[in-house]
């Protein structure tokens, strides 16, 4: 019997008719009493006993003949008296709806004090599941029946999971600072440092947690790290809370649904009823029945969509179609799909209206205020004079050593290396390691030993394991990770791969068994999580990535990495064993990422060969003629033949600047395209290719230029680059006051576009009110809509103004207001 037929049975149970725009008694609806009644107090055990066989038959494996009466004609008995209560039950239906099934059984209990009588206690607490099973279904019913209990439910249920939302994604961990006393994560208000967005092809750079005003539809990149989830997250709290800023007043009433691609990337993307089962929400039984299709229906629904790239490489195009079919059939809601740059290419979505965003690295700002949120977070539970002191003098040596040391400054690129680079210079006092596998050793360190003894912890559960068995058992989960193509993996999976390699490893073996070690794992390194229950993974996808290579690295299993190279999820393992390996096992990973392979695709090999120039920066001694190789292998692959192309050799690194050719000969559409690629780098390296490429007349190439000053030196980029540009028909842009300064020290522009909020009296003191034609405001306003001080300059005859500004006031007269996007 299907859940059809069971539906049909309660059904019987009811009249067919009665009001539907107000709550109604279920005395007053069963049909077995009353004036419209059809049947008798007779026909309930027939029910019972058919209701019976079907739960029965649910609940068991092999089920049960439902031509046959059930083996237990006691409870039959029970459950048909157990009905019979439905008469006497003082409860609406609203209010039983709202109760849910348990509670909902619990009052018919106490409605059929006799149910039980004659029953032993085995069949008494099968009886009770019965009668739990029983609402559930009663419990369907009329939330079908009525519209009004429908939205009642459906409104106490985005209620209760509002609150859910909030409690599971409002807060972050922010990596070492719970080496002494504080907690291992912060509130997301506290800890949460805004990232900017910018389009490909140019245009001002935003907000991250903006990127959706006035859009439906986007597709966000970000490297590893650079924030995404946590932008996700930001969404998913503020939507749930309703506290949202003016550009986004278009979310607020929206329904938040997480969607980590991770937890149904091999079963493809679900249907708006599974979502919740599918990324396995705790009380998705509480879920009303067609509330998610209801919700996209009348286009309530924000969804985010996490990590596109987690889902296999054959698997993104049945995603893909997901993401096509999903809008369309359900228009007007608000999506937001997240990838790495490298799982998917130009264009993926644009012919379904997604505009594509990529996360900025953090700005010379962003980092400074990234150091600075870190250090205020952590003083929060110090109380000793002296560690306060000690702890502002990290910050500040810390700022000067990201501004100074280039190592450190190419590494402070994102939220993860900054939250790293905090914990490390705090952990040692004062000193960091050089390089990306050095940072990673002292992390592991750090988290691994450290942390307990900082605290001055006793051993947990009797387990005390020193750093090198941790690692070890770390990496075995990493690498059936790396081999199974996951991110996370389950619980049972997790114990059982402890299981097979403790009896390698006595240190730990001689502790406990596979599943004491794994609660060890989980609960002291800081390095993994239960996302949801029955589930584990990584707190970060790099640490996993790293874990990944040491393990094939120990294993010297470099051919298995070369199998795989053409995968976009392997290249940051590939990249760590490089920077991991011996002098020789560097030349043969090297040797074979360059090599042929029968029936490889173009584009595969072309991926192996930059893959090998991208590796090189990260190999500490590598045999010079190995270098050289790469270099001739590559040196042809770095004249990108379009923009696209362009923008994908910027992820190789600043290697790749010394592989680009002469600019000097080449016509002003490829000068574009080399300075696309060389600005995509931020590395202060660039500046010295660039300086080859700023006298070019071509608007593209001057544009280009002029977008990057950001992302590097202010100074330096300003007099080598910024005071070179020819300034026709060219904005100048400024997203902070350091850069507002070096123009006006440059004599000012006439047209110049501000990216960053600055005040009303630093862009009329330090803008050149004699030059000033052009003023471009792309950024929110907020409450400074009176732009009355623009008086100040003159020669202003045009304000460009970001669609987010609406009702300014004060622009002087003869001034034309142009709103972007209007």
């Amino acid at each position: 019997m299907d859940p059809a037929a069971i539906a049909t049975l309660v059904q019987e149970l009811f009249v067919a008719d009665g009001p539907v725009d107000r709550p109604v008694r279920i005395a007053s609806l069963v049909a077995f009493q009353g004036d419209h009644r059809t049947l008798t107090e007779r026909d309930l055990p027939r029910i019972a006993s058919a209701l019976l066989a079907a739960l029965l038959k649910e609940a068991t494996e092999g089920g049960v003949d439902q031509k046959q009466e059930p083996a237990h004609p006691e409870l039959t008995d029970a459950l048909a008296r157990t009905l019979h209560a439905l008469g006497t039950v003082d409860l609406d239906d609203l209010r039983a709806v709202r109760l849910g099934p348990e509670a909902f059984a619990r009052h018919l209990a106490i409605a059929a004090p006799d149910a039980d009588e004659g029953l032993d206690a085995d069949d008494a607490r099968a009886h009770a599941s019965l009668r739990e099973a029983v609402c559930a279904h009663i419990l369907r019913f009329l939330v079908r029946r009525s519209p009004f209990v429908t939205a009642a439910e459906d409104a106490a249920f985005e209620e209760r999971y509002a609150q859910d939302i909030i409690a599971a994604h409002d807060h972050l961990t922010i990596y070492g600072i719970d080496l002494t006393h504080s907690p291992d994560s912060w509130p997301l208000d506290a800890a949460y440092l805004s990232l900017e967005t910018e389009a490909d092809g140019g245009g001002p750079s935003a907000p991250a947690e903006q990127a959706l005003a006035g859009r439906e539809r986007v597709l966000l990149w970000g490297v590893a790290g650079s924030g995404k989830t946590t932008l996700v997250q930001r969404l998913a709290v503020s939507v749930a809370r309703g506290d949202l800023p003016i550009p986004l007043a278009g979310l607020r009433g929206r329904v938040p649904f997480v969607l980590p691609v991770r937890r149904f990337r091999r079963d493809g993307f679900p249907e708006p009823d599974a979502f919740l089962s599918a990324v396995r929400y705790p009380h998705t039984a509480a879920q009303p029945p067609g509330w998610a299709e209801r919700v996209l229906s009348h286009g309530r629904g924000l969804l985010l969509v996490d990590g596109v790239d987690e889902a296999p490489e054959g698997e993104r195009e049945r995603l893909r179609e997901a993401l096509r079919e999903l809008p369309a059939r359900y228009p007007g809601n608000i999506w937001l799909v997240t990838s790495r740059p490298s799982a998917v290419r130009e264009n993926w979505l644009a012919s379904e209206r997604f505009t594509e965003l990529k996360l900025s690295p953090l700005s010379r700002e962003g980092v400074t205020a990234f150091i600075r949120r870190w250090h205020a977070a952590a003083r929060q539970d110090i109380t000793d004079g002296a560690d306060l002191d000690r702890l502002s003098g990290y910050e500040e040596t810390l700022l000067d050593a990201v501004r100074i040391t280039r190592d450190l400054g190419r590494l402070a690129t994102n939220p993860l290396m900054c939250g790293l680079l905090c914990a490390l210079h705090r952990d040692r006092r004062g000193y960091l390691p050089r390089g990306r596998k050095a940072l990673y050793d002292a992390a592991l360190s750090m988290l691994l030993e450290r942390r307990d003894r900082e605290r001055a912890m006793l051993p947990p559960e009797g387990i005390d394991l020193p750093q090198e068995p941790k690692i070890q058992l770390l990496q075995k989960l990493a690498h059936w990770m790396l081999v199974n193509g996951r991110s996370e993996m389950d619980r049972t999976t997790a114990v059982e791969t402890l299981g097979r390699h403790l009896p390698a490893i006595p240190h730990a073996a001689r502790q406990g068994g596979p599943e004491e070690i794994y609660r060890h794992l989980l609960n002291r390194t800081g390095l993994l999580r239960e996302p949801t229950p029955g589930s584990v993974d990584f707190v970060h996808r790099t640490f996993q990535d790293y874990l990944s290579a040491r393990a094939v690295v120990e294993r010297h299993d470099f051919d298995f990495l070369i199998d795989h190279a053409h995968l976009d999820d392997w290249e940051e393992v590939i990249r760590m064993s490089v920077a991991l390996a011996r002098p020789d096992e560097c030349g043969y990973l090297l040797e074979g990422l360059l090599a042929a392979r029968k029936d490889a695709r173009p584009v595969h090999a072309r991926h192996r060969k930059l893959l090998a120039a991208a590796c090189l920066e990260h190999a500490t001694e590598l045999d010079p003629e190995v270098r050289s190789r790469v270099h001739r292998y590559t040196r042809d692959l770095v004249r990108p033949t379009s923009l696209e192309a362009a923008r994908a050799l910027g992820w190789i690194g600043p290697i790749v600047l010394e592989m680009l050719p002469d600019p000097s000969g080449v016509s002003d559409e490829e000068a574009h395209r080399l300075a696309v690629t060389a600005t995509s780098i931020a590395d202060d390296r660039a500046i010295d290719y660039l300086v080859r490429l700023r006298g070019r007349a071509s608007w593209a190439v001057r544009a280009q230029l002029a977008g990057a000053w950001r992302r590097y030196d202010t100074d330096r980029y300003a007099e080598e680059i910024i005071g070179h540009l020819d300034e026709r028909e060219l904005d100048f842009p400024v997203s902070d006051l350091e850069e507002l300064r070096a123009l006006r020290r440059l004599g000012g522009r006439p047209c110049v576009q501000i990216a960053g909020a600055l005040t009303p009296d630093q862009l009329a003191e330090d803008l050149v009110a004699e030059r000033l034609t052009e003023l471009w405001l792309a950024y929110d306003l907020g409450a400074d809509l009176d732009l009355s001080w623009l008086a100040a300059f003159p020669r202003l005859h045009i304000l460009r103004l970001s669609h987010r500004n609406t009702g300014v006031t004060g622009v002087p007269e003869g001034v034309q207001v142009i709103v972007a996007g209007a």
